[in-house]
C-alpha cells in the first residue's frame, strides 16, 4: 500500500520512515520523512466520510478564496499528486499526503485557559475569514451532523424498540433525556426563526484540531478540515464547551472528577469573540451560552439511543459503555446549566468592560 501511495507522489518508499501518527480517532494518520522532509500521510474514513470527494471539494474552493482573499493565512491543505489530483485511490481506498509545519505541536486536552484561548481565537479566526464566501459552494460531507432534531428522533425511535433489560437499566439517563427535551425545542425555534446565520464552520473543534507554535503555545491554525461544511456558530463553540471546560473528558466513570471551569469558558469567549465580535448578530451572541447545551445534550442523547439500540454505531471496550458515557455528558450538561448565572455574569462583565 504504502509503495503505491508514495510513488504518486513522486516519493519513494524504500528512502522513506514511515511511523504512526497523531491520536484522531476517525482517519488513520502517518508521518513520513524522506530525505530531511516530513509529510503526513492520511487514509480517509470512508465509513464516516462517503464522499471522500466532498472534502476535496470543499478544501479546494476554500484554498482558492483564502488564496485570494487572505494569502498569508496557514491553510494546510492536501499536496496534489503527479497527476493533480487531490486523493490517490488503492484498493477502493482514499490517501491523500499534507506538508508537515515544522516547529508546530497540538494538544489532546486543556489542561490550561490559554490553550482554550488560543483554539477558541484559531476557529473564530478561520469562520471570520469566510464570512464573505459564498457557503452555499460547500457539499455536506457527514449528512445531518449536528442535526439536533433527527438525534431525538432517533432517541425516541429507540426507546420505542428498546429491550426492558436497556430501558430499566437506562431509567434514569432516559427521564433526563427526556426533561432537557427543552433543549432541542429551543434549537427548533432558533432555525425557524431565521435567529442563526448558515456560516462556515469546522464542526470539529477538539483542541488536537488546533495547530501550535511548538514554543510558545501560540495558535497557528486549524487543522482537520474534513468536516468543514455549512452551519451554525454554535456547533463550533458548543464543541469546544463539551470538550474543554472539564478536565474529564467523556470516556470518565467517575463523574466526581467532571467539573466546570469558569476560567477556561471566559478563556473560550475571549478568544473566539476576539475574531467573531464583529461578525455574529446581536441576536446570535445571545446564544453563546445555549451552544454548550445544544452539544452536549446532542452528544448524551446519540450515547443513549445507541446503548438502547444495542450498541451498534460507537465502538465498545465493556459493558453499559455507552450507558456511561450518555450518563457522563447528562452529568457535565447538569453541571454546565448550573454554571448558566456565572457565565452571563463574565460576559456581562467582558462586555462591560469594552464599552
Amino acid at each position: 500500500m504504502f509503495q503505491a501511495v508514495l510513488d504518486a507522489y513522486g516519493l519513494h518508499a524504500g528512502k522513506c520512515t514511515i511511523e504512526p501518527f497523531g491520536s484522531g480517532l476517525i482517519n488513520h494518520t502517518w508521518k513520513v520523512y524522506q530525505e530531511g522532509i516530513a509529510y503526513i500521510l492520511q487514509e480517509v474514513n470512508t465509513v464516516v466520510f462517503r464522499e471522500p470527494v466532498h472534502i476535496a471539494h470543499n478544501i479546494r474552493a476554500i484554498k482558492e478564496y483564502l488564496d485570494q482573499t487572505a494569502p498569508e493565512y496557514l491553510f494546510i491543505a492536501p499536496i496534489k499528486d503527479l497527476n493533480g489530483d487531490d486523493f490517490i485511490v488503492v484498493n477502493n481506498r482514499f490517501y491523500r499526503i499534507f506538508p508537515f509545519v515544522e516547529k508546530s505541536c497540538s494538544v489532546d486536552f486543556v489542561h490550561q485557559p490559554e490553550q482554550a484561548y488560543h483554539a477558541a481565537r484559531q476557529f473564530g479566526k478561520f469562520t471570520r475569514m469566510l464570512r464573505a464566501f459564498n457557503v452555499q459552494k460547500l457539499k455536506p460531507t457527514i449528512e445531518n451532523f449536528h442535526n439536533l432534531p433527527l438525534r431525538v428522533a432517533q432517541f425516541k425511535k429507540a426507546l420505542e424498540q428498546a429491550s426492558q433489560k436497556r430501558i430499566s437499566e437506562a431509567k434514569f439517563a432516559i427521564g433526563e433525556i427526556i426533561r432537557h427535551y427543552g433543549i432541542e425545542a429551543q434549537y427548533v425555534h432558533l432555525l425557524d426563526s431565521g435567529a442563526l446565520n448558515l456560516r462556515v464552520i469546522h464542526h470539529d473543534t477538539k483542541i488536537s484540531n488546533v495547530l501550535l507554535q511548538a514554543e510558545t503555545g501560540a495558535g497557528l491554525c486549524v487543522i482537520d478540515l474534513d468536516t468543514v461544511m455549512p452551519g451554525y456558530f454554535i456547533s463550533d463553540v458548543g464543541d469546544m464547551m463539551r470538550t474543554y471546560l472539564s478536565e474529564a473528558n467523556e470516556e470518565e466513570k467517575d463523574f466526581s472528577k467532571i467539573a466546570i471551569r469558569t476560567d477556561v469558558f471566559a478563556a473560550i469567549h475571549k478568544g473566539y469573540m476576539e475574531e467573531m465580535d464583529q461578525v455574529l448578530t446581536s441576536t446570535e451572541k445571545q446564544f453563546f451560552i445555549y451552544s454548550g447545551k445544544f452539544m452536549i445534550y446532542m452528544q448524551a442523547v446519540r450515547f443513549i439511543a445507541d446503548f438502547l439500540n444495542g450498541d451498534i454505531y460507537y465502538k465498545t471496550n465493556y459493558p453499559k459503555h455507552n450507558l456511561i458515557r450518555g450518563l457522563n455528558q447528562i452529568d457535565l450538561l447538569n453541571k454546565y446549566i448550573a454554571k448558566e448565572s456565572e457565565f452571563e455574569g463574565i460576559i456581562k462583565k467582558i462586555n462591560d468592560f469594552h464599552e
